[in-house]
């Protein structure tokens, strides 16, 4: 596997960035529905924190944290949605997703996030602290065995009951 380009940026996305995030989500997932949830997210003022992966001045990834609403054990909480995580497939297994997603990570903890939830692979996503035990608790139409959690609050990990509400624009992934 070749290193990560030392060139690689993450920064946030700018308007001017919207057709090549297109262009990444598209092309990572095969299919448009991730492009067309991001558009929607970005319409609606629910996209909170957009990264992008930048290699010589080209958009090479793209991972977008959201609002959500949230309670653990009868009190809200600051939750966020992370995703969807793209990397052009030409530029995978190489270090960009990690440093997307450690970003992510980060501009979390300085928002003062106390969760994050996500859907994807277990296996991946346990690197960076995410676990499907963290989010059990925590009722979703997402439910399932790629339901995961990272409890920046630590006491979260320990949440009895909660609620996890995504932004309305999840909907077109609800069946």
């Amino acid at each position: 596997m070749p290193p990560i380009s030392p060139s690689t940026e993450v920064r946030l996305a700018r308007a001017e960035d919207r057709e090549a995030i297109d262009h990444v989500l598209r092309a990572a997932f095969e299919a448009p529905d991730e492009a067309r949830l991001v558009e929607k997210l970005e319409d609606a003022g629910d996209a909170a924190v957009s990264l992008v992966a930048e290699q010589d001045g080209a958009v090479v990834g793209h991972v977008l944290l959201s609002r959500m609403q949230a309670s653990a054990d009868g009190r809200p909480v600051t939750a966020m949605a992370v995703g969807p995580l793209a990397v052009l497939p030409d530029r995978q297994r190489r270090g960009v997703g990690e440093r997307l997603m450690k970003a992510a990570i980060m501009a979390a903890r300085q928002l003062e996030v106390e969760i994050l939830f996500l859907l994807g692979e277990p296996d991946y996503y346990a690197r960076f602290g995410f676990s499907c035990r963290a989010a059990q608790a925590f009722e979703s139409p997402y439910g399932g065995p790629y339901w995961q959690a990272l409890a920046i609050d630590e006491r979260l990990a320990d949440a009895h009951s909660g609620t996890a509400v995504h932004a309305p624009a999840f909907a077109m992934f609800e069946q």
